[in-house]
């Protein structure tokens, strides 16, 4: 290894033990020094093969100086504190500080140092790791960018629904037709709550299930322990997302009408899931289970009402299906998805 063997200076390893060293720093991927802190500003005695690759500095341009010469102009001078107290103090310390190379071009380096003692407990060494971590912290960066990117976009989707509510709002009013547009404004409230709690996320280009049914029946169970959640972290593409936010709110208004949420002990269990059965293989799942109920003798007006087309619609474009059967105990639905909208 030149002159990067085992130590400069008198206190090298001998024997076995230096040559198995440095085997095994020459075959580590992980940079690798050593400082001497009894010697004038604690240079560095030792680098490995993998150090040299990662800094672009040879180990005659390394040896006997002292680690602060990867330190540049954007350095965090509170990263470079910590490993300063680490070092009085004789400590294990773990940091991640933006050093520079040779050339000049940065990397995100993360640190960790700690003490190396002799057979007689006195402070021989420090001990130092180096790992690049700069494309960690690139896709922390974008992570953080699309983050930001979504909560604009969900910024500027309420004032998009904001305005859609006022243009229905003042059409009704026009054509003297109220109540047509209170149950269209409610439905473009159910779609904006069901993109509303997920759109920090959609940059993974896919959108959270139980968030979005959450926050669209949310509404309708205000005190909670009517609605029954049972799903897990199953997630599906945001298109899917507008079908199922319709439909569960169709669900919900039927149900306040004629079903379980008419009384005041009836309850809806509705669970999400991928289905692997033989009659929907390969399907996202949502399952709405209406008990407790009124009586329900067949299917009521309401199932052939104007919601429903439009959900029927929305389902059909996007391959799916709406299933709906009135039990005694109430209204039993199943909504389907092909699984390619699911992960």
């Amino acid at each position: 290894m030149e002159n990067t063997g085992p130590f400069a200076g008198p206190d090298a390893f001998s024997g076995a033990t230096g040559l198995l060293f440095e085997q095994a720093m020459a075959q580590t991927r992980m940079a690798v020094c050593l400082t001497d802190p009894r010697q004038k500003d604690d240079p560095i005695v030792f680098c490995n093969r993998a150090f040299e690759n990662l800094t672009g500095y040879g180990s005659d341009e390394i040896i006997g100086r002292n680690c602060r010469f990867l330190q540049g102009p954007h350095t965090d001078q509170k990263q470079v504190s910590k490993i300063r107290e680490a070092l009085k103090n004789q400590s294990v310390a773990v940091v991640e500080l933006l050093n520079y190379r040779k050339d000049g071009s940065s990397f995100w380096n993360a640190l960790h140092l700690g003490p190396i003692y002799d057979e007689n407990g006195e402070l021989k060494y420090f001990f130092g790791s180096q790992w690049d971590v700069s494309e960690i912290h690139l896709a922390q960066a974008e992570e953080r960018n699309a983050k930001a990117m979504a909560r604009e976009v969900s910024h500027r989707l309420k004032n998009v629904f904001a305005v859609i509510g006022a243009i229905v709002n003042i059409t009704g009013r026009s054509m003297d037709a109220p109540e047509v547009s209170r149950k269209i404004n409610q439905r473009v409230q159910a779609l904006g709550r069901s993109y509303e709690p997920t759109l920090d996320d959609a940059f993974l280009g896919t959108i959270e299930v139980g968030q979005a049914v959450r926050a669209v029946l949310a509404p309708y169970d205000p005190e909670g322990g009517r609605i029954i959640y049972l799903g897990n972290g199953l997630r599906t593409e945001p298109n899917a997302i507008s079908a199922i936010g319709l439909t569960l709110h169709e669900l919900a208004t039927n149900s306040i009408k004629y079903g379980a949420l008419s009384n005041d002990t009836g309850t809806v269990e509705v669970e999400w899931r991928q289905d692997n059965d033989r009659h929907h293989r390969g399907s996202l799942v949502v399952c709405w289970r209406e008990r407790g109920g009124p009586p329900v003798d067949g299917a009521p007006d309401e199932d052939n009402g104007t919601g429903f087309r439009i959900v029927d619609t929305l389902l059909d474009h996007l391959d799916g299906t709406l299933e709906r059967k009135w039990e005694a105990e109430g209204l039993q639905a199943e909504i389907h998805f092909p699984i390619g909208r699911a992960g």
